[in-house]
Formats: C-alpha cells, structure tokens, sequence
C-alpha cells in the first residue's frame, strides 16, 4: 500500500474517531457509536466457523453485521473492519462479506488490506499508542514491554492480544523478536489470566453471544413473509430475538403464506 494512500487512510480513521467517546485513550464502545453514526447495525451469534461480518447497502441504509460467536476483541475488529469498508469503498461497492481470511491478513485484495489498516488506525492511532506507552507503562523502553502490559493494552484500546502486538510491532515499538517473545509467553500464560492479573476487561477474551437487531427490521421480516420469500418458522426465529410472538404481530400478516 503507497503511503500517500495510508495517509488517506490515516486521516478518513481518525474522523471517523473524531465523532466517538474516547475514553483516556481508547474508544468507550463502537458498537455504540456506529448506532450513533446512522448505521444498523446486526449482531448475532453464528457460531464460531460461520462468517465474521458484513457491510452492504440497502436502500439507503448501511447495514453492518457482526458474529458475537466469536471473541469481543475480535468481533470489534471486525466491526471496525467494516466501517472500514464502509467509508473508504462504498462507491465502488456496496457489499462485503469478511472471514477469517480477510480479517486475519492472509487476503491479498487490496480493499481487504485498507480496511484492516483502517481498523488498525481507528482502534489503535499511532499517537494514543505512543502516549499510553510513555504515561502509562513504566520501563518501555529496550524491549522491557511484558505480556501483562500487553494485556493492559488490550484492555484500554479494546483489541485483542495479537491486534495489539501487530500493531505494536507495525508502528515500531516492538521488534519481531520481542514479539514473538511476548506471543510465547501469552501462551504460557493464557490472555485471560493476564487480563485478570492486570484488572483488566477479562470479557475481550469471550464471546458475548450477543443479539442485536434494529426494532425496524421487524417490518423487513413480515414484508418476506407476506411474499412468501421465507417461511413462518423463521419469522418466529426473529420475532423470539425482539422476544415476541406470531400473535403479537398478527395484525400485520397480509396473506396467508404457503407451507414450507
């Protein structure tokens, strides 16, 4: 990626940033603010092998799904991934569906690239980065980063263990070296516990399970239904994550569907 673009990048992330609750250094909570932002934002549990997220475009609604099967830190990555998306490519597109691949960088597509460059610069800006380490980390300098400062990152800036040694290690805080020396010893001595011991937020380390779905998408659901696009056992499947029934709703049901 030309740094000419990066910078693009660099300064789209941080206006972005500019619009959330930070806390001292790190955003309180994105999921919020993309509510706040004017996106709809969907989070359900897929189960862990299943997709991450998606970003598309529906009317003019930007939609974006995240999957809380997967650890918080990293379903905010992704949720950061396809704000990414989101700002920096909806001209030219207006759907992404991201996986492992694509999240984790073993995608060579340049727009998979960009919005995780993105997310990094969005959770973690090099200058937060910077001022958390000189005010909040005694001993930094020569390497004496350990995992339980790590941990300590993870927690303010909401990312997960191998976010925040990438991250480290891309701005240059960290050589390789020390980062496979701290990856060894998250191993050892497993995340949660270093969130723990640190009194950090130990919830990174899980999946929230979470079950977010805007109150409007209930008119989507009934408008499919009535057409006969999806069958009523998935339509009670929705209405159960508002916690209503088919009777509540019935009022709305035009025809009669046909069975599935």
């Amino acid at each position: 990626m030309q740094e000419s673009r990066k910078r693009e990048i660099r300064i789209k992330a941080d206006a972005f940033r500019g619009k959330c609750k930070i806390s001292r250094y790190g955003i309180m909570d994105l999921f919020r603010e993309c509510d706040r932002c004017g996106y709809k934002l969907l989070r359900y549990p897929l189960g862990e092998n299943a997709d991450l997220g998606f970003a598309t475009k529906k009317d003019e609604d930007v939609v974006i799904f995240t999957n809380s099967s997967n650890r918080l830190s990293r379903e905010i990555f992704t949720l950061a991934h396809e704000i990414g998306h989101v700002i920096l490519h909806f001209k030219e597109n207006s759907s992404f569906i991201d996986n492992n691949t694509t999240i984790a960088g073993g995608n060579m597509d340049v727009k998979e690239q960009e919005a995780n460059y993105f997310a990094a610069c969005l959770l973690m800006p090099a200058d937060d980065v910077s001022r958390f380490l000189d005010l909040e980390i005694a001993n930094q300098e020569n390497g004496a980063l350990s995992a339980m400062d790590i941990a300590r990152i993870m927690s303010e800036f909401s990312v997960s263990f191998d976010m925040a040694l990438n991250r480290l290690e891309s701005l240059g805080k960290i050589g390789s070296n020390q980062k496979l020396r701290l990856d060894n010893e998250k191993i050892e001595k497993r995340v949660g516990n270093l969130l723990r011991s640190a009194s950090g937020n130990i919830r990174l380390n899980l999946a929230s399970n979470e079950i977010g779905i805007p109150y409007e998408y209930i008119d989507y659901v009934i408008y499919n239904y009535n057409h006969n696009a999806i069958p009523r056992e998935t339509l009670e499947k929705v209405l159960e994550c508002y916690q209503l029934s088919y009777e509540d709703i019935s009022d709305k049901i035009d025809v009669q569907p046909i069975n599935y």
